[in-house]
């Protein structure tokens, strides 16, 4: 008990820890958890923009998602290898779960997990065409670049290095998409179009971010795996959103 409580304390103050042998199994528990959830999401998120390919309307938007299809694959796979050192099975992770499987369109998951499966809430819904792809995709890019700003900075050095590689490839997703909805907005119809997206995704990337008041944010926090609470994460993100879309009459 001693040497954990001192570990928690030197992870409290900043500290950082290096190899699976040295990590706390209450701590240990949080970093799978945390590592799980972006496993998950990256898997869902590439399997979705997978399909999103066939509606792109030009090569240019053609090699965008499937840039993004392929690297959010690939940075799954990074993240899996820091599970696999802890003992994961990483085979799991090889085409034995159906990361294409959506609810309905109109289902409300809120931020609640699947069993089974962690993604995060929003990969569960179905992309329905291009700028709809685009649309989820412009969100969640901000969503993650502010997620990014914590898990760049965790507290497990081998998965924060990881996280510090992906973190540019990400955010130039968000651009490609951002890039996409200004030649949707050019005209009426596609800012109309887009407008409606952005109002369906909206609420359901808001929910990723989790509740305000979490009760583990206090836990996280002293492992070193958060730095900022759930609220302070998704004020961020809707100050990036209103900065960002503003210019486009969105």
């Amino acid at each position: 008990m001693s040497d954990t409580m001192n570990i928690e304390d030197y992870l409290a103050q900043g500290g950082v820890l290096t190899a699976p042998g040295n990590v706390p199994a209450r701590y240990r528990g949080e970093l799978m958890r945390l590592m799980g959830s972006f496993v998950d999401s990256e898997l869902a998120g590439s399997a979705g923009f997978a399909a999103s390919i066939n509606f792109a309307p030009g090569i240019k938007e053609r090699i965008a998602a499937s840039r993004i299809t392929l690297e959010k694959a690939d940075h799954a796979e990074r993240v899996l290898d820091v599970m696999g050192s802890f003992g994961t099975d990483t085979k799991r992770y090889q085409g034995q779960h159906d990361w294409a499987a959506r609810v309905g369109r109109d289902a409300d998951l809120g931020a609640a997990r699947q069993a089974g499966d962690m993604r995060l809430s929003v990969f569960h819904y179905p992309i329905t065409g291009w700028t709809d792809a685009v649309a989820m995709n412009v969100l969640m890019g901000f969503a993650t670049g502010v997620q990014m700003t914590e898990l760049t900075r965790v507290s497990y050095a081998p998965l924060a290095e990881v996280f510090r590689e992906i973190a540019p490839r990400e955010a130039r997703h968000a651009e490609l998409g951002l890039e996409g909805l200004e030649r949707i907005a050019a005209t009426d119809a596609g800012r109309t179009e887009a407008g409606a997206a952005i109002a369906y995704w909206r609420p359901r990337v808001a929910a990723t971010f989790g509740v305000a008041g979490s009760g583990r944010y206090d836990t996280l926090r002293k492992f070193g795996l958060r730095h900022s609470p759930n609220e302070a994460l998704l004020a961020r993100w809707e100050a990036l959103v209103a900065e960002k879309l503003a210019p486009l009459g969105l």
